[in-house]
C-alpha cells in the first residue's frame, strides 16, 4: 500500500472520528480524571476495536464480490445517515452521562475506566465500520490496522488535552457535515460500481 493510500486512510478516520460520541466522552472522562490516564486508556480501547473492525474486514472478503459491494455500500449509506441525520444534543448527552461518574482516583481506575468506555461506545461505531470497509477493500488488514490506530490515538490525545480548544476553531456541526457528505458519496460510487460492473 502507498503513503499516500495510508495518508488517506489516517486522515478519513481521523475526521470522521472527531465529531463522535467517543470524543465527547474522552473529553468530559478528562475534565474529570487525568488527561493522560484518560488518553491511555482511550488509546487502548480504540486499537482494541480496530482489531476487530480489521479482522470483521477480512471475513467479509470471503463473501461473493456482489454480496460484498452491496454490504459495503449500505454501510457508507447508513454512516452517512448517523453523521447527517442524528443530531449533535445526542451525541453531546451521550458524552455528558457516560462521564457523569468520573473523579479522582487511581491512575489504573482511571485507565480502566477510558478504556471500558470507548472500547463499548466503538461497537458499530463510523469508525470501526469504515476500517472493516477499508480491510475488506484493500485487502491489507494490517496496514488499514495500522493507520486507523494512529488515526484514533491521535484523537484520544486531542480529546484529553485539547478537545475544548477544538471545539472553539471548528465546530462539530461542519465536521459532521464533511464526514457525512463524504460517506454518501463513497456509498453512491459503490452502488454505481456494482451496477456498471
Amino acid at each position: 500500500m502507498s503513503a499516500g493510500a495510508l495518508a488517506g486512510i489516517f486522515a478519513l478516520i481521523f475526521v470522521l472520528e472527531l465529531p463522535d460520541k467517543s470524543m465527547i466522552a474522552t473529553i468530559v472522562m478528562s475534565s474529570r480524571a487525568r488527561p493522560l490516564a484518560v488518553a491511555l486508556g482511550a488509546c487502548a480501547g480504540f486499537v482494541v476495536q480496530m482489531g476487530i473492525a480489521v479482522t470483521a474486514g477480512g471475513l467479509l472478503t470471503l463473501l461473493p464480490v456482489h454480496v460484498k459491494d452491496v454490504i459495503v455500500g449500505l454501510l457508507f449509506l447508513g454512516g452517512a445517515a448517523y453523521l447527517l441525520l442524528v443530531s449533535e444534543k445526542t451525541q453531546e448527552q451521550s458524552g455528558q452521562r457516560t462521564g457523569a461518574g468520573e473523579h479522582r482516583s487511581s491512575w489504573g481506575r482511571e485507565i480502566l475506566t477510558a478504556f471500558t468506555v470507548i472500547f463499548l461506545g466503538e461497537f458499530g461505531d463510523l469508525t470501526q465500520i469504515q476500517a472493516a470497509n477499508f480491510s475488506a477493500k484493500l485487502h491489507q488488514p494490517l496496514e488499514v490496522f495500522i493507520a486507523s490506530s494512529l488515526a484514533l490515538i491521535c484523537v484520544a490525545f486531542l480529546a484529553a488535552f485539547a478537545g475544548h480548544a477544538l471545539q472553539r476553531v471548528v465546530p462539530l456541526a461542519k465536521i459532521r457535515l464533511g464526514g457525512g457528505l463524504i460517506f454518501l458519496g463513497l456509498g453512491v460510487y459503490s452502488f454505481i460500481s456494482l451496477a456498471t460492473s
